[in-house]
């Protein structure tokens, strides 16, 4: 069972950090505020941050020094467009200490569906129909991340008809759910989104910000919001 599908099966709800950047020292703050699992990005336009991410060989250097910080979940979310995917950097990532990679469904090619040694996990975003993810769970797939809101409405307060949908999605797609915050999520939201069932909450920087003491600020508020649920 891979580290991934491991933390997801053994805790009720996580705290994952999806950096801002592709930075050590960011790592480490994000881990010494009690991030249980972190993302970073290659080859890639993130949208929420306003950042682009080069190619893999670019931050090589820099994964492997983050990965050598922590022995939790470590993912990436490898292109931000489906001709964009290259099965070399794929092969590449295991090796490198990836434990999963997180993409788009439509920016997945089928070999991707192949085992690379890497938990799967898949977003969908506000276009895709909720009940056809029913059918991920056939395919091997460790998590879904339910990217829903609309790129216009990024940065503005969670809502109940966000919750709901969250609900929709832990119930019926038979994956664990993992939410990304695309709304400016507070600590009072947590307990909302543990009781929608979802299994992990992942702050981006529409939350953290991008530097280390807004980081800093941000994943210790929402890791002491997590503990006092439990």
């Amino acid at each position: 069972m891979g580290k991934l599908q491991q933390r997801l099966k053994d805790h009720e709800l996580s705290l994952f950090i999806s950096l801002p950047a592709n930075d050590a020292a960011l790592a480490k703050a994000a881990l010494e505020e009690g991030a249980d699992a972190l993302k970073v990005h290659f080859n890639v336009g993130h949208r929420a941050s306003g950042t682009h991410f080069g190619s893999l060989d670019e931050y090589e250097a820099e994964f492997r020094s983050i990965r050598e910080q922590f022995d939790g979940p470590f993912g990436v979310v490898p292109s931000g467009s489906l001709e964009g995917v290259s099965k070399e950097d794929i092969m590449r990532l295991a090796p490198l200490g990836f434990d999963f990679y997180s993409i788009y469904a439509h920016h997945l090619p089928s070999f991707m569906l192949e085992n690379h040694g890497l938990d799967r996990t898949f977003a969908i975003n506000e276009q895709y129909d909720l009940d056809l993810v029913q059918s991920a769970s056939d395919f091997g797939f460790t998590a879904l991340e339910a990217s829903i809101v609309p790129g216009s409405e990024y940065g503005t307060p969670l809502s109940f008809a966000d919750v709901m949908k969250y609900r929709h999605l832990a119930k019926h797609s038979g994956l664990p759910v993992v939410i990304p915050s695309q709304r400016r999520f507070v600590p009072g939201d947590i307990a909302a989104l543990r009781d929608a069932g979802v299994k992990a909450v992942m702050l981006g920087a529409i939350v953290v910000g991008k530097t280390e003491d807004e980081l800093r600020r941000a994943v210790s508020e929402f890791r002491n919001a997590m503990d006092r649920l439990s």
